[in-house]
């Protein structure tokens, strides 16, 4: 049986400029990982520090897969900042921290190649 991925999936409708500028992601460093075990899907609980202009946000994410809680700590991620935060269950997401699927389904998280200063905007 074929598993459908994003990757098997045709490219979404065509938008503005204006409207992928209208998605505020940036780059943030990873200060803090927790277990979640209350989420539905297995998920860790992160702190992230976008630096001065967004601040220290949290997010919940499904990266059990390819991630622990202690080799998070550091780590470079991109996140949309701008979404309106999300409960989930008793913890308030307040960025979508960002992914792609494996060829199994897991998620490997977005992140720069280099080195970049925090709180830097997509473009």
């Amino acid at each position: 049986m074929h598993l459908l991925h994003a990757a098997d999936t045709p490219a979404a409708p065509t938008i503005s400029f204006d409207q992928f500028l209208a998605v505020d992601i940036r780059v943030g460093r990873i200060i803090a990982a927790e277990p979640f075990p209350e989420a539905r899907k297995p998920a860790l609980k992160l702190t992230i520090d976008f630096g001065g202009g967004v601040g220290i946000k949290r997010s919940s994410a499904q990266i059990t897969e390819h991630y622990s809680v202690d080799t998070l700590p550091g780590r470079l991620v991109a996140a949309v900042v701008n979404f309106p935060p999300r409960q989930i269950g008793k913890f308030m997401s307040e960025v979508l921290t960002l992914g792609f699927q494996d060829a199994d389904g897991a998620v490997v998280l977005f992140t720069p190649d280099h080195d970049v200063p925090i709180g830097g905007r997509l473009f």
